[in-house]
């Protein structure tokens, strides 16, 4: 079987539905997703960012090889609703779930009775991206999210980063739009995961880098304000732990 996964969403987003998605893996298996979350897809056989797919084209432009690459697909599995029209019209065997979890239960428990509505096989309870094996020897920081409010105080960051840099060295991360001179900046979201692999510790705000960390298994501390927890705290293979603010 032929199987394509369409996944947009945040970094975060992606993460928590991660177990779900392995558990869909066909014989084939193709992802779609935001393009930074393409290095995360390493159990699929192949994986495209939703731009490069042309997902965006059916309806508005032409896009008769996006519509020849879906008919090659048995099995068409979308959290997406770009082109859901155009998909029905073209009678396509695809099934549309919805994205956002309901509040009350976590984001990946919800993305697993998902997978398990549709026979997935084996489904892991936590996230888990696999990186080479390094030595735990620093702490990470991370003071940034999408949203200002979903941000603790940078002076509250620093005040732990003080108490961390007395045990171990602390090394700050930022993002490619994110101010924070002298900060680590590693692009490719995988190497930047294996990167974290070599924390003992991380702390950072309800952020996709958060449930980066915590899928690698360093233990992992996230300041939430804007959003609850219960439903969105990171979860790894290891542990997470979670400080509602």
């Amino acid at each position: 079987m032929r199987r394509l996964l369409i996944r947009p969403g945040a970094i975060g987003d992606f993460i928590v539905s991660l177990p779900a998605l392995e558990a869909l893996r066909a014989a084939y298996t193709e992802v779609w997703c935001a393009e930074q979350n393409v290095p995360l897809a390493k159990f699929a056989d192949r994986a495209l960012s939703l731009g490069t797919s042309g997902l965006n084209r059916l309806g508005l432009l032409p896009a008769d090889d996006v519509i020849a690459r879906l008919r090659t697909f048995d099995s068409i599995v979308s959290w997406s609703a770009t082109g859901r029209e155009e998909l029905l019209r073209l009678g396509l065997p695809v099934t549309f779930l919805p994205a956002l979890p309901p509040h009350g239960i976590h984001s990946t428990t919800w993305y697993n009775q998902q997978a398990r509505q549709l026979a997935a096989g084996n489904l892991t309870w936590n996230p888990a991206i696999p990186c080479p094996r390094r030595q735990r020897t620093f702490a990470a920081i991370h003071p940034f999210a999408s949203s200002p409010a979903k941000r603790a105080p940078l002076e509250l960051f620093r005040q732990h980063a003080a108490r961390l840099a007395e045990h171990m060295p602390v090394h700050w991360l930022a993002g490619p739009d994110e101010d924070l001179p002298g900060a680590i900046r590693i692009p490719n979201l995988y190497d930047l995961a294996c990167w974290l692999a070599g924390a003992k510790v991380y702390l950072g705000n309800d952020s996709g880098i958060s449930h980066l960390a915590a899928a690698v298994g360093t233990p992992t501390l996230a300041l939430f304000s804007a959003t609850k927890p219960r439903d969105w705290s990171p979860r790894g293979t290891v542990h997470a732990v979670r400080l509602s603010m």
